[in-house]
């Protein structure tokens, strides 16, 4: 049976759209999930299904979740390939701080206005004197903010121009662990 990852938009962000991993998880189970475990509280569900769409997984999870956990967050879900292919994809595998160097992936590759305004929110950053970096390839968007993204002046600038908008972002170490956390269950 296939595995997955559900990374959930927006959940336990501060105050808002509080989602307790337990509630998570019994959700992932009526929906008939299998082998279901969570991974910290920032939304990051495993998974089996014997469903092979990922849009159609996402679609049933966002609606479950919706109804009976009252929060409306984006769900995107990636099998053990598409989460290798980030992985794979990751233009900057010298980055030694991992929370440093963040994915942002999506249901779908950015359409070619969106990659423009990532780049012209760039180039402003840069013209500021930052020196974050962002790269879109396929489905991710990888942003490295070597001075911390809460101070980063680019990944408010992409919050602002919706670069970040359609995905949900992870650190480099959650990214990694979770593919760790792929491995078929025993």
């Amino acid at each position: 049976m296939p595995r997955y990852v559900a990374l959930l938009r927006g959940v336990n962000v501060g105050r808002r759209n509080r989602v307790a991993m337990a509630d998570l998880r019994q959700v992932a189970r009526s929906l008939g999930h299998t082998d279901v475990a969570t991974y910290i509280q920032s939304g990051n569900l495993l998974f089996s299904s014997p469903d092979e769409s990922v849009l159609r997984v996402a679609d049933a999870l966002e609606q479950a979740i919706a109804s009976s956990l009252g929060v409306q967050p984006v769900v995107v879900v990636l099998s053990p390939a598409d989460l290798a292919q980030v992985i794979a994809d990751n233009p900057f595998p010298d980055e030694t701080n991992l929370q440093c160097l963040h994915a942002v992936v999506r249901r779908e590759t950015m359409t070619t206005d969106e990659i423009a305004a990532v780049d012209a929110a760039q180039q402003v950053a840069r013209a500021k004197g930052s020196r974050d970096e962002a790269v879109v390839v396929g489905r991710a968007l990888f942003l490295r903010t070597p001075d911390g993204i809460g101070r980063s002046d680019l990944a408010l600038r992409l919050g602002r121009s919706g670069g970040l908008a359609a995905g949900t972002a992870r650190n480099w170490a959650t990214v990694t662990r979770l593919m760790g956390m792929l491995d078929p269950v025993d």
